[in-house]
């Protein structure tokens, strides 16, 4: 065998293995290296001077962190229906965010940053599946499609097809002239198959849910970028008769005339525009991309060659129009650049290329999981389907076929006739309301709507982060839970234990140097500065200042040592003293204290002034009891040189 090739699987099997090592044993269970170093990379962020140190020292806490976590699992405490509630409630919130491929932005942003740095002067013929009747006929488009393409095959003029053949109404005026087109303008189907196009050819005919579509990209050129521009409108309206049309036509040119003659176009348009959006502003209209607008209007508007610019009045369906150029805001060519991916990235997520993400899912599950179809008669399926959907006389052929008939699997899970139509019952018909789907198109989207809902349901089958993300948060759950009832309810309820641990420990629970302090907890600077102001006025009628501000201003009144008091420094407390204003540069909230009495001398504790720190000394000891119970229970044995290795 080549040594190349034998190093090559023992490199593989290497790496296998590294990625699968088991860092410690706990009774029967095994801890995996690779999730305890995830664990710690995310709980260390910081620079360590001593890395060993700082794993052996962390590993300490992961493992009775670990012992505690199973010690739950073995109490059943994962059934609890509080645990379970809590974490289907956070599966729901987060599983959207991993039902896509997670390269699928990278991909899409880049094509269409590729995309915006050029536009394509386009053409289109539409072949509609309704007849001039106004009834489906997809045969009859069928039969139209092939006879264009084979005329273009044979070089004939594609506009003039346009004008002859093409179904869109508008192509008898324009030979099926769409201007120029950029990213975004079109579906994305549509701009798949213009931008797919090279310069003078025609696209391969494009199924939509009306007809059939084929492009023709008549030329390329450097993305015009944005046009900032000012609009009249002299719009025509609705059932406006010769004599109406005729007056906005000279009332159009009258303001032609009067530009001309150095009028203010913004004045113009604020008076007589009838786009009122745009007129409020001068006439100034949002931002003006390639493709925005019909055919006319593109044409005029880019055919402006310099800022300050304005057309000839132009008519087209909505009335009349002059248009002003303003400036033009070039493309954006770095793809560095944050703003501009910002802007991409909303508009894939909002257009329809983000549907296109759900392919991933269906490569993933039919890759992972396994998609195995049943030998069955189509034509069995589709009879017994008419029978029960649209209550026809069952087909001889139907009979061969119930309900029980597997059709598909997915894993172990068997998808049969009936799970067939119970979605075909609901899902049949197409949106437009135009009639019912082709069987097959249904049956697609029914093994596709079942793998993708077979994804989300074993995402963490299929997704390494989201499982590490949900086995994390049912773990913490698990240690609260299992920590409320050992540790923390059993500090708080026995009043003879820690009154015990007082009087064992007595001279532990003193005061330093200590005062009674009023400490305000303000909303920001500025409250801040108000209250201090206002106390330091008056400081026995400080819970009136703190009523006056009650939803910026929270005071707690305790007795604290004077290391926990907000800016102190270095200067001694003394009755009546009132520190300044001390911002939290994190959230901007900021505190003061005044002081109402000091204490400069130590002093012992009584049992109610020590007792929020007697339980959390209790606390700490029955943990350690219980580590020290856990160890003995799940025996912890850690591979060294597993630990050696991810040391280094």
């Amino acid at each position: 065998m080549n040594r190349k090739f034998i190093f090559l699987i023992i490199a593989c099997g290497n790496m296998i293995a590294a990625s699968a090592q088991t860092l410690f044993t706990y009774g029967n269970y095994a801890a995996d290296a690779k999730d305890f170093l995830r664990a710690y990379n995310k709980n260390n962020s910081a620079a360590v001077t001593n890395k060993a140190k700082s794993i052996s020292d962390y590993l300490d806490l992961y493992i009775k962190s670990k012992l505690k976590v199973r010690e739950a699992y073995d109490r059943g405490y994962d059934t609890l229906p509080n645990i379970r509630m809590e974490v289907e409630n956070l599966r729901a919130q987060i599983a959207e965010n991993y039902m896509t491929d997670p390269e699928i932005m990278n991909r899409l942003e880049k094509e269409a940053f590729q995309r915006s740095q050029k536009d394509i002067r386009t053409a289109h013929i539409f072949i509609a599946f309704k007849n001039g009747s106004g009834f489906v006929d997809t045969l009859a488009a069928q039969k139209k499609r092939d006879e264009i393409i084979q005329k273009l095959q044979k070089g004939e003029d594609f506009l003039l097809l346009a004008k002859q053949f093409s179904d869109d109404p508008n192509a008898k005026l324009n030979n099926g002239e769409l201007e120029y087109i950029t990213v975004f303008t079109l579906p994305y189907e549509f701009e798949n198959a213009v931008y797919n196009t090279p310069a003078g050819k025609y696209s391969s005919p494009v199924r939509s849910k009306i007809g059939y579509h084929i492009f023709k990209n008549l030329g390329e050129r450097k993305s015009a970028g944005k046009m900032k521009a000012q609009q009249i409108l002299l719009a025509t309206p609705p059932g406006a008769d010769e004599a109406t049309k005729k007056q906005l036509a000279n009332l159009a040119d009258s303001l032609y005339k009067r530009l001309l003659a150095g009028d203010e176009f913004g004045q113009l348009a604020k008076s007589f525009s009838n786009d009122y959006i745009s007129a409020a502003n001068n006439g100034t209209m949002p931002d003006i991309g390639v493709g925005q607008y019909d055919a006319v209007f593109e044409k005029v508007i880019w055919s402006l060659a310099k800022d300050g610019a304005f057309s000839k009045p132009f008519q087209t369906s909505h009335g009349w129009h002059i248009i002003k150029r303003i400036a033009v805001k070039p493309t954006v060519t770095d793809p560095g650049n944050k703003d501009f991916k910002q802007e991409l990235q909303q508009k894939i997520m909002a257009d329809s290329r983000w549907r296109a993400s759900k392919d991933f899912v269906y490569k993933q599950v039919t890759e992972k999981a396994g998609v195995k179809k049943f030998m069955y008669d189509d034509a069995a399926l589709w009879a017994l389907s008419d029978s029960l959907l649209d209550r026809r006389p069952m087909r001889e052929i139907g009979r061969t076929i119930s309900s029980a008939t597997p059709l598909f699997s997915i894993s172990k899970v068997v998808y049969d006739a009936a799970a067939w139509i119970n979605y075909a019952g609901t899902y049949r018909f197409r949106q437009d309301g135009t009639g019912a789907k082709p069987h097959e198109q249904v049956r697609e989207e029914w093994m596709q709507y079942a793998m993708f809902n077979y994804y989300k349901k074993h995402l963490e089958d299929f997704n390494e982060e989201f499982r590490s993300q949900m086995a994390e948060f049912k773990d913490g759950n698990l240690f609260f839970e299992v920590m409320q009832q050992e540790v923390w309810n059993k500090a708080q309820a026995d009043t003879v234990a820690l009154l015990a641990l007082y009087n064992k420990n007595k001279k532990e629970y003193t005061w330093k140097q200590s005062a009674d302090v009023v400490i305000f907890f303000c909303s920001d600077q500025a409250i801040a500065k108000t209250v201090y102001d206002k106390v330091k006025a008056n400081p026995a009628e400080w819970r009136k200042v703190v009523d006056m501000y009650s939803e910026k201003v929270l005071a707690d009144s305790a007795r604290y040592e004077w290391s926990q008091i907000p800016n102190l420094n270095k200067m001694l407390p003394r009755a009546g003293m009132i520190t300044t204003p001390l911002l939290n540069a994190t959230d901007n909230t900021a505190s003061f204290a005044y002081i109402v009495n000091a204490y400069p001398q130590t002093s012992q504790r009584s049992f109610n002034e020590a007792k929020g720190l007697v339980i959390n000394d209790y606390q700490a000891l029955l943990e350690k009891e219980w580590d020290e119970a856990l160890r003995k229970k799940y025996p912890v044995v850690i591979d060294q040189k597993v630990l050696s290795d991810i040391s280094k």
